[in-house]
């Protein structure tokens, strides 16, 4: 067997980029050729409840394509045929109907990934489960709420936190988790819509696998794709597959070729290069990450490449936060360079920078001169007037981007 390949770390940060469409300039103009370009390359958005500066499905767009219109996204889930469909995948997320069909392996043990009140509704009410299903065939789409009225199921106990679901709602995801249902698109209050999917999700492709093992290869090698290098934990987490089930189809797509191993200096192995994925001569990016971006969704990744140790705090206490509630890592060129905790405060019309500091070694001057014009396109983009830095923003960046936005 011969030595695996040997990259610098310089070079597989400019692959990870790669692989994940940040080596192209931004267009001019966004069509939604562009935007399913996109999820085709990176493969999934995954979507997230909190809103602080904008959805979270939306913002990995943004962060390759610049200012875009939104409908473009909300078009392509809920207009037949649909172009982007619901699914657990890395979490809830969107996704290519080829993606949505060889998620399949996942709905067919809604035993092992199903939860809590879920599977409890299946278990001691399938009256209800078989209801719901009805309902849906002769009225659907419908969303959560309504299928709870129309049926008169018990409602959420107003003292329970967290996922406080009624009977209904518990009924739907069974069914959304298992394929008997999907999402014909969301509501204004960002409500799932719910009707039978053969009435949703479009046929799957031909040529596509339909057992597990097909399955799991043609996952691990499109994750392989958008990661451009990884190892069996990073792809694995990418579509949340087994691990065992990944290394399997990891050493299968080594032999086909598929995968070549490569190995980096301070990166632990064993690595793999997705084969087409070549290391361009520089990355001239600047965008803005939000932290469900599948660019930094495996945190020891991040850490491997990019030397930063990201984590999300705003399920922490506020005495225990480190860098903000909402921190977005800035990427500049190659590097990420920075973090900015950031709110679009829509009632004044104001994007809030509520702390923002530079990564070691990174220049402060040449980091504010490329975020502050970044800050002030998102904020147009939000349809927000302007870009302020509180009174109390915390970072050593704070009082240069308060001068440079002031």
């Amino acid at each position: 067997m011969s030595a695996p390949e040997s990259l610098s770390l310089a070079q597989a940060r400019r692959l990870a980029l790669a692989a994940q469409g940040f080596d192209r300039p931004r267009p001019a103009t966004v069509t939604s050729r562009q935007v399913t370009a996109v999820v085709d390359r990176i493969g999934l958005l995954q979507i997230d409840s909190v809103n602080v500066v904008e959805r979270a499905h939306l913002m990995p767009l943004y962060s390759r394509l610049g200012p875009y219109p939104r409908q473009l996204v909300s078009a392509a889930a809920s207009r037949p045929p649909r172009r982007l469909l619901e699914t657990w995948a890395h979490e809830a997320s969107l996704v290519r109907p080829d993606v949505y069909h060889l998620m399949g392996w996942r709905r067919a043990q809604p035993e092992r990934y199903g939860w809590g009140m879920m599977k409890r509704i299946w278990r001691e009410r399938p009256d209800l489960v078989r209801q719901v299903l009805a309902l849906l065939d002769q009225s659907g789409p419908l969303t959560a709420r309504a299928v709870q009225t129309q049926l008169g199921s018990a409602r959420p106990r107003a003292d329970q936190w967290g996922w406080n679901w009624s009977e209904a709602k518990a009924a739907l995801e069974w069914l959304f988790l298992t394929g008997q249902v999907a999402a014909a698109g969301r509501g204004p209050n960002f409500e799932r819509l719910y009707d039978l999917a053969e009435r949703v999700a479009p046929p799957a492709p031909p040529g596509l696998p339909s057992d597990w093992p097909g399955q799991f290869r043609a996952l691990t090698a499109r994750a392989a794709r958008a990661h451009g290098v990884a190892s069996p934990a990073c792809l694995a987490d990418y579509f949340r597959m087994p691990a065992a089930e990944t290394r399997r189809a990891v050493a299968e797509l080594v032999e086909e070729g598929v995968l070549v191993p490569v190995q980096v200096a301070g990166w632990p192995g064993p690595l793999y290069r997705h084969r087409a994925a070549r290391p361009p001569r520089a990355v001239a990016a600047r965008a803005l990450l939000v932290a469900f971006d599948p660019l930094i969704f495996h945190r020891r990744r991040v850490e491997a490449l990019f030397g930063m140790r990201y984590r999300l705090e705003y399920y922490l206490p506020a005495a225990r936060r480190v860098h903000g509630y909402y921190v977005m890592p800035f990427l500049l060129g190659d590097r990420l360079v920075a973090r900015v905790d950031l709110k679009a405060d829509r009632p004044s019309g104001r994007l809030l920078v509520r702390a923002a500091s530079s990564e070691p070694a990174a220049p402060a001057g040449a980091v504010i001169e490329a975020l502050a014009p970044e800050l002030a396109e998102l904020a147009g983009w939000l349809g927000l007037e302007r870009t302020e830095v509180t009174v109390d923003a915390r970072g050593d960046l704070a009082a240069g981007l308060a001068l440079r936005l002031g």
